[in-house]
């Protein structure tokens, strides 16, 4: 059997035409439709479009492009209204609409309405976080509380401390206060509820803390090693002497 070669013509207008396909690039749009992807001059040639936006008693205007997402919308919205693309359902001609749907494609025209509505699982949500934000800042207020008290024992462990070292005994029972007084605002730390940030003070106070005890530990010890001071007086004594003083009268 004898095979026809093929021409160079139609190898040429075969190539061509492979080129052509190779060149396109297709894009799957909203509702399945596959199309031809859009270029950078497609876009170039795309016009804007005003937007009004019903979000309850309050009304937005904003203006986007015509081939954005509802995606997108969202993102403007931001700022509008304070709310997270997470937080937010946008519906158009009654149903709502998705981030990655294209404006043009759901019939969007200039000064169309769209209404904006809060999830409501996003308020759930930011109450909860509202409630822990308010923990984290009472627990901080109270670690506070605590380091005043702290700051002025501290300074009492530093008198005590240099009281010894310079030998001079301290009464045992003002160190053992002092340590009482600590171990209660131990006992405040640990009855604080530290979430999130406010947990790394609650730490470190209570290394300051535990610190302090330790050191009053020791120095208890060194003041029992301390003999204490006896300060004796001794007084020199003088004798009056005798009265040899002579008067004289005058009338």
């Amino acid at each position: 059997m004898i095979r026809k070669k093929p021409s160079v013509r139609e190898n040429s207008s075969s190539s061509s035409t492979t080129a052509r396909e190779e060149k396109t690039e297709w894009e799957m749009r909203p509702g399945g439709m596959l199309v031809q992807k859009r270029t950078v001059q497609t876009d170039a040639s795309a016009r804007n479009l005003r937007l009004r936006i019903a979000y309850g008693a309050l009304r937005y205007e904003i203006c986007v492009s015509s081939i954005a997402t509802f995606g997108e919308v969202k993102k403007v919205l931001c700022g509008e209204t304070g709310l997270q693309v997470d937080e937010q359902r946008v519906v158009y001609r009654g149903k709502e609409r998705q981030n990655g749907e294209y404006l043009e494609a759901c019939g969007v025209k200039d000064r169309s309405k769209v209404v904006l509505i809060q999830d409501p699982s996003s308020i759930e949500r930011r109450f909860i976080q509202m409630r822990i934000n308010a923990k984290i800042q009472n627990a901080h207020r109270a670690i506070n509380d605590v380091a005043l008290q702290l700051d002025q024992l501290a300074d009492q462990v530093s008198a005590i401390e240099k009281s010894i070292s310079n030998g001079v005994k301290v009464p045992e029972v003002q160190i053992t206060t002092l340590i009482e007084m600590l171990m209660r605002q131990a006992i405040k730390l640990e009855s604080i509820t530290a979430e999130g940030d406010a947990s790394a003070p609650k730490n470190l106070q209570g290394k300051r803390v535990q610190k302090c005890v330790e050191t009053l530990d020791e120095l208890k010890l060194s003041n029992g090693r301390t003999k204490p001071v006896v300060v004796t007086t001794k007084w020199e004594t003088f004798e009056h002497p005798p009265s040899s003083t002579t008067w004289e009268l005058f009338d």
